[in-house]
């Protein structure tokens, strides 16, 4: 089990008596979280009543010296807690001047968690120390969108994806409990938070209607607005079950806050708890609940009449308090499990089978280390190792263009010639019974021969996945490609029916369908069970090897594109490498790709027999819903259950509206088709299927 140290600000309360905002959601998310036998929470607070046991208290001497900082003395303090006692992550909340003290000192996986808006930070008011941030933290969570979207200002966007919001929660109350004349205010008693404003509404409303009682719940140390009415009461500080205790009795709650809140977790309390809201529209307050009131205009008039609205009309009231109470939008133990997974996102556990030895395979692609392994999720290559070591088999990698790469200008004879010895000495000594290579031009034909002389029954088999259809300009050249090594190699991959390309070329003999297989390594998410809040994805780019858009390139997809979104409207889609959206990669793009429920699976070209990119094992593969055109005839794999089949554009486009609205049948849906992907075309299976045939044994691909 994981083990984590969780660390608040300093001098932040995590005491029943006086729990802030960072102490309840960290104690909330405890509670209900199943890595809490192994989670610590360190801080600093003079009160004893700790919200739990796990709670560590770090006790800082008093500063006497401008020499010294408590954040400085602070951090000492946690790393001679921490450190020695392999704390697997480690979570900063709202501090990321600590992060970059304790990153130094401590070997640890890290998360950042901002409860404030960011650029009022140190450490994050620039958009260098949010670049840093970004780059040295494992993952950065925020409360809110919009606090999310204060992180970014001058940010390019594709990094958003190392990010993500999860919102201060509520646990649901069972039943909703009978309502007093009560009418009340949260918060700190200051015109920053609109306390004043409430004063003025709430001194007529009472005046106007006297059977109905008004009450401010929270403290200000300063110079505050004061509430003069028999039927008004002050209550002061309250412990934080006392204000839900409170809010369970009262009909209307008030939040009209000047300041741009980062949530607003009264306006979260009060509509669950079944009061009439009213909320002013800043910051992340609209992001509390679907069902307040959201004041048009910010001044005690207007709130004065929304008030009155709510008396005067008790139907109104009442629908606002049932919707508040039903459909309570951030509960506590869903959003606990959403943490807990993006927890166990950090770590991701290869078990690979090694059995005894049977065939010796050299396995020729490109490896992308020139790339920094940026396409390892979507590398073919790489699932036929793992397929074949699983398998039993022995693998020798090669990447071809990483090993030119490398040896420019390091010998008087070129690269491509220096590879070409590489690859004759490497035979010489592994002495292989297949080479498998794919997407490469880089062997001569005459070291084909030489490795054919060197041992007379090696089996030499290529595969390609490009697509090879008429309707696309890239085609020609994909067929060339294939067909320079088509008739020297004794069997040929490709990733569309055989009938296609032979209408092409007849002349290349030993053509084999293979499907673009998955790997429980890599396609390791089930998004079926997850809560993504994106509806739809799609990842496009302008080439693999390219990790930015062409300008003033494009082609069909865009068209199609542009023309669907103008259909789905209400849909949160999320597309990438599209409307001037770079292209995502990598772990980004799996963090991307988990946070939306369904996926589109469209491809170069005109709609081709049995084609795919390989983005269609990325979508089923970790259980997105995924769309496809009818007339690539994946049904032959396939049926409706498992996968959804448009007809064209407004029938994806009405089918997309339906599934969102759906989600029990989507679910079911992706998790059928993940079990039959993973069934019929795992790495396994696949890389037994090209092994079968490459030897020219009876095998059937399903």
């Amino acid at each position: 089990m994981l083990k984590i140290a969780t660390i608040l600000p300093y001098k932040e309360n995590y005491t029943f008596s006086k729990a802030a905002a960072a102490s309840l959601w960290v104690y909330d998310f405890f509670k209900h979280s199943k890595l809490k036998k192994n989670n610590y929470i360190f801080g600093s607070t003079e009160a004893k009543d700790y919200l739990s046991n796990n709670y560590i208290n770090i006790k800082i001497k008093d500063l006497r010296s401008k020499l010294s900082s408590t954040t400085n003395q602070y951090c000492n303090e946690l790393i001679k807690k921490i450190n020695g006692k392999n704390f697997d992550i480690i979570e900063i909340h709202n501090r990321p001047l600590v992060f970059n003290i304790l990153k130094k000192k401590i070997n640890s996986n890290f998360i950042i968690y901002f409860h404030n808006d960011p650029l009022s930070m140190k450490g994050s008011k620039s958009p260098q120390e949010r670049i840093v941030l970004l780059n040295k933290v494992e993952k950065i969570i925020f409360v809110s969108e919009w606090v999310q979207k204060r992180f970014f200002i001058d940010l390019d966007q594709r990094l958003i994806n190392k990010t993500e919001v999860v919102y201060p929660s509520i646990h649901k109350q069972k039943k909703l409990l009978k309502k007093d004349k009560k009418i009340v205010f949260v918060g700190k008693l200051n015109p920053s938070k609109g306390y004043d404003i409430y004063r003025d509404a709430i001194i007529k409303i009472l005046n106007e209607f006297s059977d109905w009682k008004a009450y401010s719940i929270g403290d200000e140390s300063r110079n505050k607005p004061i509430i003069n009415h028999k039927n008004h009461i002050e209550l002061g500080y309250l412990s934080h079950k006392e204000v839900l205790d409170f809010l369970c009795k009262t009909e209307i709650a008030v939040v009209p806050s000047r300041w741009e809140e980062p949530f607003g977790r009264t306006a979260l309390e009060a509509s669950s708890r079944g009061c009439a809201t009213i909320i002013s529209n800043r910051g992340g307050l609209p992001e509390t609940s679907d069902h307040c009131i959201i004041l048009k205009k910010l001044d005690y008039k207007n709130l004065y009449n929304n008030i009155k609205k709510l008396i005067t009309s008790p139907i109104i009231r009442k629908d606002f308090q049932k919707k508040g109470f039903l459909n309570v939008k951030h509960v506590t133990k869903y959003n606990s499990s959403l943490i807990d997974d993006i927890r166990k996102s950090l770590f991701i556990n290869y078990k690979l089978n090694f059995i005894r030895n049977k065939l010796k395979i050299v396995n020729i692609y490109n490896l992308g280390q020139k790339l920094n392994h940026r396409l390892y999720n979507i590398s073919v290559g790489k699932k036929f190792t793992n397929g074949f070591i699983r398998n039993g088999h022995d693998v020798l990698e090669i990447s071809d263009r990483d090993f030119i790469k490398q040896n420019r200008q390091l010998s008087l004879s070129s690269s491509t010639t220096k590879f070409q010895e590489y690859l004759v000495e490497t035979f010489k000594n592994y002495n292989p019974d297949l080479l498998f290579f794919g997407h490469t031009n880089n062997i001569n034909l005459e070291t084909i021969d030489i490795i054919k002389n060197l041992n007379k029954n090696i089996v030499i088999s290529q595969w390609n996945e490009d697509p090879i259809m008429k309707s696309l300009k890239d085609s020609r050249a994909n067929i060339d490609k294939i067909s320079f090594y088509g008739n020297l190699v004794d069997h040929n991959f490709i990733t569309t029916d055989p009938s296609i390309f032979l209408k092409q070329n007849k002349k290349i003999n030993n053509l084999h369908f293979m499907f673009i297989p998955v790997d429980n390594n890599i396609e390791c998410f089930d998004v079926f069970n997850l809560k993504p809040r994106k509806d739809i994805f799609y990842a496009m780019s302008h080439g693999v090897n390219r990790a930015t858009l062409k300008k003033g390139k494009s082609d069909s997809r865009i068209y199609f594109l542009n023309s669907l979104i103008k259909k789905i409207k209400g849909i949160n889609y999320d597309f990438y490498g599209f409307e001037n959206k770079e292209p995502i990669w990598g772990d980004q793009f799996y963090n991307a790709l988990t946070n939306s429920k369904m996926g589109l699976n469209l491809s170069r070209g005109l709609p081709t027999k049995h084609y795919s990119s390989n983005r269609i094992a990325s979508l089923m593969g970790n259980g997105l819903l995924t769309f496809i055109d009818k007339k690539t005839c994946m049904d032959d794999f396939f049926n409706k259950s498992e996968i959804v089949f448009y007809d064209n554009i407004d029938d994806l486009a009405k089918k997309i509206l339906y599934y969102k609205k759906n989600d029990i049948i989507r679910k079911k849906i992706s998790q059928n088709g993940k079990k039959k992907y993973f069934k019929l075309f795992n790495e396994k299976r696949i890389s037994k299927y090209i092994i079968d045939s490459s030897l020219n044994k009876k095998t059937s691909l399903f």
